[in-house]
Formats: structure tokens, C-alpha cells, sequence
């Protein structure tokens, strides 16, 4: 094998191209690659700025690999404390949905730590609907096109117990800041949330209590300067408001709870 795709090559190829984690990277890679022209290849790409899991075609994320196709948000580590928690608040056979679902690694987190749960997950974006499809349906959950509750089955109102929502919540003047493996490659429809970032929260906020079922709760991913917003905005539609953090993980996240009865 060449120094160009051997081990030693492809370091010294991520290490130039700016990639901080070059020696991970580049054990991924390998492993990946179908052989030396093929990992040539997928080394340009990553050293283009293609995010790694766009170039692998998977992501790990709360121990499951979920297969994430170019063009589909790749879900980050401190989302894992957003599905954590809804995990900790599901029950054996709980009716859960994952709104803005990308990937649709919220879903298949569910579906494998909830015994009997029963998961419908939608997104806007036709390319994570077929790439969610891939990670939920074989796990034994419904995904479905359309703009948030929209697409749902009408059977599901008023019965959710757990809905995870991970909407965008990035100020659009803020985009520019944004890595280039993110601004460049992912759909802005899944990292724009508005003027203020809580465009998207809006919405999903008012529809939630007509799907929740009493007691039922709405998880949101969010940022620590918008939390408090965040809280208001879910409490003007009746819903009680916990915020929650994760320092390791840098997460923050709004648990919004219909009041039974």
C-alpha cells in the first residue's frame, strides 16, 4: 500500500486538511473503506470538510451506529442528554414521537431501551425521512413526511406520553458562526430557529397539549441563554417547564409536562 492510503498517509492528510482528531479519523476511515482506492477517495472528502459521518455513513450516538446519509443533520454528542431523559421518563410501552427527527436517532434510542415502545417520528427534509426510515423502521417504529405533527396519525392526539422535539434553535444571525461541517453540509431548515432561535419551539409548543396525553411530557434540546425564553414559551400554552443540564456535554434541556387532569 502507498503512503497516500496507509495509515501514516492518511494522518498526515486529516492533520493538514485541519481535522483535530486525525489519528481517530483516520482508524474510522480505514476500517471503512472498501480498499485502497476507495479509502483515497473517502480521505478527499473528509479533507474537503465533509463531516466524518457523512463520509463513513454512520454515527455513534448513545451506543447504537445510526447510518447518517450526506445532506441529513449528523446528531451530536450532548443530544444524547436530551434522549436520555426522555428514556428516564418513559415507561414499558410508552407512545413516543420524535418531531424534526433528522436522522432519526432519537426514535431508535427509544426503541431500543423501551421495552414495547411505540415510536412514530416525522421530519420536513425528504432525505433524513429516508434516512430515518433506515435507523427506526427496522426497530419497529413508523416514520412519516411532513412539517412537525402535521404528517401524524390523528389517532395519536391526545395520547403521547413522551415527545422529543430537537428543533432548530440557532439564531439565524448566528449561522455564520457555525462550523463549516455543519453550515456547509447540513440542511439549513435543521439549524435555523429564527430572529431570536425559538421560531420552531413556537410552533411545536402550541401543538403539543392537543398530543399529549395528560401527564405526558415535550423534550426539547435548547441553548443555556435561551432556556429561560424557552420556559415561557412553553408555559404560555399550559405546560409546566423543568430545565435541565448536562455540564460534561454542554447540553441544556426543557422538559415542558402537561398537567393532568
Amino acid at each position: 500500500m502507498s503512503d497516500v492510503v496507509s495509515g501514516a498517509g492518511v494522518v498526515e492528510r486529516l492533520r493538514a486538511a485541519g481535522c483535530v482528531f486525525a489519528e481517530e479519523e483516520a482508524a474510522l476511515l480505514i476500517a471503512a473503506a472498501p480498499g485502497p482506492a476507495g479509502l483515497d477517495a473517502m480521505v478527499e472528502r473528509r479533507a474537503s470538510g465533509l463531516p466524518l459521518e457523512h463520509v463513513v455513513g454512520w454515527a455513534e450516538f448513545a451506543g447504537l451506529r445510526i447510518a447518517v446519509d450526506p445532506g441529513v443533520f449528523v446528531p451530536r454528542r450532548r443530544t444524547e442528554f436530551l434522549v436520555e431523559r426522555a428514556v428516564a421518563l418513559a415507561a414499558p410501552g410508552a407512545l413516543c414521537v420524535d418531531l424534526c427527527c433528522g436522522s432519526g436517532a432519537a426514535g431508535a434510542v427509544l426503541l431500543d431501551r423501551v421495552a414495547g415502545a411505540e415510536v412514530h417520528a416525522s421530519d420536513v427534509e425528504p432525505a433524513a425521512v429516508e434516512c430515518a426510515r433506515r435507523n427506526v423502521e427496522p426497530r419497529g417504529g413508523r416514520v412519516y413526511a411532513g412539517d412537525l405533527f402535521a404528517p401524524l396519525p390523528p389517532g395519536l392526539r391526545g395520547r403521547v406520553e413522551v415527545l422529543v422535539a430537537n428543533v432548530p434553535y440557532v439564531p439565524t444571525g448566528d449561522i455564520g458562526l457555525l462550523p463549516p461541517e455543519a453550515r456547509d453540509h447540513e440542511p439549513l431548515v435543521t439549524l435555523d430557529g429564527g430572529p431570536d432561535g425559538l421560531d420552531v419551539l413556537r410552533r411545536v409548543a402550541a401543538g403539543a397539549p392537543e398530543w399529549l396525553a395528560p401527564g405526558g411530557h415535550l423534550l426539547v434540546e435548547t441553548s443555556e441563554r435561551q432556556a429561560d425564553r424557552a420556559a415561557e414559551t412553553v408555559t404560555a400554552h399550559g405546560l409546566a417547564a423543568e430545565v435541565v443540564t448536562c455540564g460534561e456535554r454542554y447540553a441544556t434541556v426543557l422538559i415542558a409536562t402537561r398537567r393532568a387532569g
